[in-house]
């Protein structure tokens, strides 16, 4: 689960629009921390699989993680370069800056409850036991002792610090051990610090009695600074952890070599500025006092933990093989219309509209590209990659494709944030594979989700067979992520694919497509108009709704445009996963407009874009939120669903989303999300993604 890179947003106009007023945003950092705050509610939740609630605490803590390291370290910079103006919330960044770290510390607390008060209790009931060094027996610890000597001790430097030896650099989410030592010879007493190796477990698992009880890395470490520190005395030692500002920053229209330049940034991530320090509960006020005038942490930035640190951590726990614990297996289906025939016929026959994780990433989109690879009608493969696995079997059918002397062109964002280096080592591997390999567009980066292959027919025509997706070309996320993709060889669809292709790789300012709306050139402005026509017409008292899907809704312009559609009578429902600035079912404001979100065992990552237009539905799948990012300084691509039982699928699903039936958050109009799973008579509400599991049309099959 990803955050948002950082923005300079224009201060509060002095002049609002007319109607609207100028209180009308919440902050963006406000609403992200709210989205992680229903991650912890999961979390929190008994009634979902004990393995899955850790999952979700070690979610909780990535993606604080990343916030601090982006939107926290957005803001220190803005003070820092003086760029200091208000955001659109009113809300200085200094004063922005309060309100998240006292936000924060009260979710980290909670999460730490979340984990010593139930999931950490709960875990212990079916024998899976996380266990401090002072909880093991004689035989356990005996046991440790070996496996410190043989996998830890080679792996350890304890680092002094004195005259001679400077407080050593600590590397951004690296755990470490700050160690007060004393001199029996002179009583002189020294600090250390010991970096706990990244490449040990987060938990050590025991082995003498059968499994089942973990112990933190650290702990044993802790355990053995004796030896580390030999003929002193160990007066202390405490655990600590800093998050560091970890956005890149490189001008594309001053570098010659935008990888090389790239890489470059990459190393030089590991020494950005400090934005959170934290420490565990117990630190003595000596080693606090140390590391803060060290590190130069802030009262605000330290955060005191309970421990352990770092519970994203968790994740290990959670991949325990403990069926029960887990949710119950699913396996995707193939979608009826690919499940025989020639894929190319039926693609060329019918567009397929695919919904993943319920229909199979690998018997569709992964299985269009193998084939491509090894048809001989096949002339040519263009394919954009975001992000992708490190075991692709796409990239694999990329290169396969190219040593069979087909024309591969595949456009590499490598400025996909922390994905840079992946991203650079397949582009190196597909260019050596004889790939032609691009790296976007200067000054924006490429997200669209885009496949084109061109084939030679039996009827002797070349014609392009597109796919066109909410998600990355990823079979790991795909598994998790719930995304969706259009197949189609549509002569619009293929015309405008190719003609943004060569907008990719060579000069063009097209604008307008057939089937497309693409950004920045033309979304921002297809989806104003779109609303605008909602707007009309309920003033004419004609049809209007509107109904969209996002990950987040942070666009000013598209914000103030939804609110006027609400306060002409425009139906408005949003299903907005992430962060939301939008005020929801404001008086006179957003009366007509209802928010919901909802997240549980897949991460609901598709967007969708739905328009009454009167009795015709335009309705739009594609890779763009509503974000400043998306729709000015990105790539971007939505294609219109042209099938009219595409298009009443994607509004049935809407329409389940939105109901009062169904399972959600729900937002209030004073910002806060409430959490709504059961009915006034106490009955479970709808479970959106359990409901999709189960839907007869996707044929899934329980098991395995």
């Amino acid at each position: 689960m990803s955050t948002e890179p950082v923005s300079t947003p224009a201060g509060p106009s002095t002049t609002e629009p007319r109607g609207l007023p100028a209180d009308r945003f919440m902050d963006r950092e406000e609403g992200w921390l709210r989205f992680n705050q229903r991650v912890l509610e999961l979390a929190e939740d008994k009634d979902i699989p004990l393995l899955e609630r850790a999952r979700f605490l070690s979610i909780f803590s990535s993606n604080l993680d990343e916030f601090f390291m982006v939107r926290v370290a957005g803001l220190k910079r803005r003070l820092a370069t003086g760029l200091s103006v208000a955001s659109s919330s009113g809300h200085h960044p200094r004063d922005l800056l309060e309100r998240i770290s006292e936000f924060t510390h009260d979710l980290v607390l909670r999460q730490t409850a979340c984990f010593q008060n139930s999931v950490a209790p709960a875990l212990r009931e079916v024998g899976i036991r996380i266990v401090r060094w002072n909880d093991l027996d004689a035989a356990e610890r005996e046991y440790l002792h070996g496996y410190f000597r043989r996998s830890i001790y080679p792996l350890v430097t304890p680092f002094a610090v004195d005259s001679a030896h400077p407080f050593p650099y600590i590397s951004g989410r690296s755990l470490n051990l700050a160690v007060t030592v004393r001199d029996p010879r002179d009583e002189r007493r020294m600090f250390a610090r010991v970096k706990v190796p990244g490449s040990l477990p987060r938990f050590i698992e025991l082995s003498t009695k059968g499994g089942g009880r973990f112990v933190p890395v650290e702990d044993i470490i802790a355990a053995h600074l004796p030896q580390l520190f030999e003929g002193m005395e160990v007066v202390d030692h405490h655990a600590f952890r800093v998050t560091r500002n970890s956005d890149l920053e490189v001008d594309e229209d001053e570098t010659d070599d935008l990888v090389t330049s790239l890489e470059n940034e990459l190393l030089r991530r590991r020494f950005g500025p400090l934005v959170r320090l934290e420490v565990e509960e117990d630190i003595s006020d000596d080693t606090l006092a140390i590391l803060a005038e060290e590190l130069g942490a802030e009262e605000e930035e330290i955060y005191r933990v309970p421990g352990p640190l770092n519970l994203a951590g968790l994740a290990q726990i959670a991949d325990l093989d403990r069926p029960e614990l887990h949710y119950t297996p699913m396996v995707p289906v193939e979608p009826r219309a690919l499940t025989s025939g020639d894929l190319f016929a039926t693609i060329r026959e019918r567009e397929v509209l695919v919904h993943h994780p319920y229909e199979s990433f690998a018997t569709t989109t992964e299985r269009f590209l193998a084939l491509a690879a090894g048809d001989p009608k096949v002339v040519a493969i263009k394919q954009t990659l975001y992000r992708t696995s490190g075991d692709s079997p796409i990239v694999e059918s990329l290169i396969e494709a190219a040593r069979e002397g087909k024309e591969v062109v595949v456009l590499v964002e490598i400025k996909a944030r922390f994905d840079e280096q992946n991203n650079i080592q397949w582009a190196r591997k597909l260019e050596h594979a004889g790939c032609h390999v691009v790296y976007g567009v200067v000054g924006l980066k490429t997200h669209c989700k885009l496949s084109m292959v061109i084939r030679k027919d039996d009827d002797g025509l070349l014609r392009r067979y597109c796919h066109v997706g909410t998600g990355n070309y990823n079979p790991s996320t795909a598994r998790i992520y719930e995304d969706f993709g259009l197949f189609s060889a549509s002569s619009e669809v293929g015309e405008d694919v190719s003609d943004l292709f060569n907008s990719l790789t060579g000069f063009s300012r097209k604008k307008h497509y057939r089937r497309l709306l693409v950004a920045p050139a033309a979304l921002r402005e297809g989806l104003l108009q779109q609303i605008s026509v909602e707007t009309d017409n309920a003033l004419k008292g004609e049809p209007a709704h509107i109904r969209i899907k996002v990950n987040s809704l942070v666009d000013e312009e598209i914000i103030d445009a939804l609110y006027r559609a609400s306060q002409a009578g425009v139906s408005v429902d949003l299903w907005v996963r992430g962060s939301c600035v939008l005020r929801a079912g404001v008086p006179g404001l957003s009366d007509n407009i209802r928010v919901r979100s909802i997240l549980g065992r897949f991460l609901e990552h598709s967007r969708i874009f739905v328009f009454a237009n009167g009795w015709r539905p335009q309705v739009w799948i594609g890779s763009a939120d509503l974000m400043p990012r998306n729709l000015d300084r990105r790539v971007e691509a939505l294609v219109r669903i042209s099938d009219g039982e595409q298009c009443r699928r994607l509004i049935g699903l809407m329409d389940l989303a939105m109901s009062d039936d169904t399972s959600s958050w729900r937002l209030q109009p004073d910002g806060i999300w409430d959490r709504v799973t059961h009915a006034p008579d106490g009955q479970p509400l709808v479970d959106l993604q359990d409901s999709l599991r189960g839907d007869r049309h996707l044929r899934v099959v329980e098991g395995g």
